[in-house]
């Protein structure tokens, strides 16, 4: 099926596809939207996941350790200085060899305060352990969130879907919703 949407939406989608259990979320431009959608997916009963609203991003990264920690597929999104707040957790993340998939909505990082995209968010966490994926249109962003998890589970590794903040995750266009069938053989329980 097309739809036209945002990239961060696209992402939920991929995120509800998977079938993330534990959804640690604190609002960050850009990436809000995406852990909105994945709210609405969740009350309304489309996605069988526990949403975690927190209050930092420090803490979002800490839910996500704590639920895979325990072997639940865990999902966080952040950017830019929410990244950074929340670098001590993700070389815990990485050390401890967790599957743990994070959305990184790319933006710059003030000084001058900017909402513009950049990639020193993620670029600053390269020597972390994360293995780092770039998406560059919205039908690989739904993509590499869905082979993200597959990755991070294989090799026991924390991965971050990157893709431009407000380039892509607030434009619209099209991209394919791949059948959940397959999403269910391509990534099981």
């Amino acid at each position: 099926m097309h739809i036209i949407e945002s990239g961060n939406t696209a992402a939920a989608y991929g995120v509800k596809l998977a079938r993330a259990q534990v959804i640690a979320a604190y609002p960050i431009t850009p990436q809000t939207p995406l852990t909105e959608k994945l709210s609405e997916f969740v009350a309304s009963g489309e996605l069988d996941s526990q949403y975690i609203p927190v209050e930092s991003e420090h803490s979002a990264l800490g839910v996500c350790i704590a639920a895979s920690s325990t072997g639940a597929r865990a999902f966080t999104a952040t950017s830019a200085n929410g990244l950074l707040y929340m670098h001590e957790q993700v070389h815990w993340a990485a050390g401890a060899r967790l599957p743990i998939v994070m959305c990184v909505a790319n933006r710059g990082v003030g000084a001058p305060w900017t909402i513009w995209n950049d990639h020193q968010d993620s670029m600053s966490q390269r020597d972390t352990g994360w293995i780092q994926l770039y998406a560059c249109d919205h039908q690989q962003i739904i993509d590499t969130v869905i082979k993200a998890f597959r990755l991070a589970e294989t090799v026991n590794s924390p991965v971050m879907v990157c893709y431009d903040g407000y380039i892509l995750s607030h434009t619209y266009m099209p991209f394919e919703l791949p059948d959940a069938g397959k999403v269910d053989a391509f990534l099981p329980p």
